[in-house]
């Protein structure tokens, strides 16, 4: 008995200092939080219309430690910001912290307050490269802007990691954590993926009070900015960042279609692009003045040929031509087993021309490493373009005759830098007659689609709107179940990707497809017909929503 407590008392000693350590932090968390979001212009329990309970407190101190480390607040400071014109979107503006007194005698200074000029304000699509989506999602942005946007008023395109600073590091530093779990996750599957699923699903109001406290260290990326600059943000942080740094013009394009309020962003305009997220945020209590039905986030070139696009589409089908896949990788780098066994599975029809195959490996290293090595195990010659120039001379010759077709069964798009590995998808959906990817933000794109493996258990939700509004499948998990939908669309009637292409275009007449376009008349509008006033913020808003 005495050898039993001898083990018994130190373990309940351990357990008891556990609990009464646990218990003293529970006690003093609610006003250790309450001190830590004390002067934040973001108010998220406010917007939430919560409050923290102990448990919630004592775990936003400890994510927000570790999402900012020692990294203390900074208000006041303003990075001076410069532009330059954009090597890849003729009219386009970069944002970048100015270096040198060499760009104030060029002129390329953002000037704060604006100059003594007649030009308006810029408008200032804002965004982070955290995988590919945002930045697709800015560049569709960018495209209406600067056709909307009147002949003086200059499109800025703001990547809040292109200012360099610590602020932009402690993005960077998430950024890597989320591309390494999504890797994990997609190439593990099993216990991993589910642990993932959980993490980018379940954030609860946490989920919204981190991230702004976050966005509250970031303000020094914004403040370069005038103040009277529409901002619309394809990333909660920048939202946020913005809102706190001072202005009132600021839309959040709101990404996915599941409602959580991790991506939502208080005292701003949130817009949605279909119609379950805002009635979902809607029962969640967000005010009903501060969402909207916007549409899906889609570049102005691909909207504005969806007839002839969708036509081509059908008549190849009809004509049993080879079905063209587009299969693009996403800017984290994720689905590297998927997409090679997607590859084998499609071998025999890409030999016999049944299919064709337009690869998007990116810009990622691993991945076209990969592609090379599973073309070559199946003995498919590819033809590999690496230049922005080189995709879109390849989209123009397919568009020009439908008799034109890739040299080879096998396109391979691989590059040395990010902006054509984004825009590449954009450019070749034209001329694909199915898009096979993870259900992220291309789940919302005007082509047929098959929606394949997800990576985080948020982008179901987007797989579920795309086959709902019948452009897309349901998620195929496992290649057998992509192989299903490829035997289907190369079947001799050509019925299924008729039907398909037909909805498109139907989607289109109601406006399904302009949420980019709408997102910039909101805002070039709130820049003429509002005034600063942090409470004309919550005016109504009219805005012509999809007719679902």
């Amino acid at each position: 008995m005495a050898n039993y407590l001898s083990i018994l008392i130190p373990i309940v000693s351990v357990i008891v200092a556990i609990c009464l350590i646990i218990g003293f932090f529970l006690c003093l968390a609610p006003s250790w939080y309450e001190k830590k979001i004390r002067g934040n212009t973001l108010e998220a329990d406010e917007f939430m219309n919560l409050k923290p309970s102990r448990w919630e407190a004592l775990q936003f101190l400890l994510l927000n430690r570790f999402s900012v480390g020692k990294h203390k607040k900074d208000t006041t400071t303003a990075y001076e910001l410069a532009l330059d014109d954009s090597e890849h979107v003729t009219g386009l503006k970069i944002s970048r912290r100015s270096n040198s007194d060499d760009d104030q005698e060029r002129g390329k200074i953002m000037s704060v307050p604006p100059s003594m000029s007649s030009s308006p304000s810029p408008i200032v699509i804002g965004t982070i490269r955290m995988g590919f989506g945002h930045h697709r999602i800015a560049y569709a942005t960018c495209s209406w802007s600067m056709a909307e946007a009147s002949e003086n008023r200059e499109t800025v395109f703001h990547d809040l990691l292109n200012v360099k600073s610590e602020e932009a590091d402690l993005i960077r530093d998430m950024d890597k954590l989320y591309s390494m779990g999504s890797r994990f996750a997609s190439e593990f599957g099993g216990a991993a993926e589910k642990l993932w699923g959980v993490l980018t699903k379940a954030m609860g109001p946490n989920g919204l009070r981190v991230p702004c406290q976050t966005a509250e260290h970031l303000i020094p990326i914004l403040k370069g900015i005038p103040k009277d600059s529409p901002i619309i943000a394809t990333h909660c942080f920048v939202a946020m960042a913005a809102v706190a740094a001072g202005f009132t013009n600021v839309i959040n394009l709101v990404i996915d279609n599941h409602a959580q309020w991790f991506v939502l962003c208080p005292k701003c305009l949130n817009l949605v692009q279909g119609p379950s997220n805002y009635h979902s945020f809607l029962r969640m209590g967000v005010p009903p003045k501060l969402v909207a039905l916007a549409g899906h986030w889609i570049p102005k070139d691909l909207v504005d040929n969806i007839p002839e696009d969708c036509q081509r589409r059908i008549t190849r089908a009809v004509n049993h031509k080879p079905l063209r896949i587009l299969a693009p990788v996403g800017g984290a780098g994720a689905q590297k087993t998927y997409v090679c066994a997607f590859i084998k599975a499609l071998t025999p029809m890409l030999k016999d021309g049944t299919v064709q195959i337009l690869l998007n490996a990116g810009d990622h290293t691993h991945m076209i490493e990969a592609f090379e090595k599973t073309l070559a195990e199946c003995d498919l010659p590819f033809n590999r373009i690496d230049t922005i120039d080189g995709v879109r001379e390849f989209q123009s010759k397919l568009t020009e005759s439908p008799d034109n077709e890739p040299e080879k069964s096998v396109t391979l798009f691989a590059f040395p830098n990010y902006f054509p590995a984004v825009a590449t998808t954009d450019i070749v959906s034209r001329v694909s007659d199915v898009l096979v990817a993870k259900p992220s933000e291309l789940a919302f794109y005007p082509v047929p689609k098959i929606n394949v493996r997800r990576v985080g258990d948020h982008e179901a939700y987007s797989a579920i709107r795309s086959s709902e509004c019948g452009d897309g499948t349901f998620e195929c998990r496992t290649v057998d179940d992509a192989m299903e939908y490829i035997k289907l669309m190369t079947s001799e009637n050509g019925e299924l990707l008729t039907m398909i292409n037909e909805k498109i275009i139907a989607n289109n007449t109601i406006g399904i497809y302009d949420g980019c376009k709408n997102a910039v008349k909101i805002a070039l509008d709130r820049s003429t017909g509002l005034s600063s006033d942090t409470a004309k913020v919550e005016e109504a808003i009219e805005i012509e929503a999809p007719k679902e």
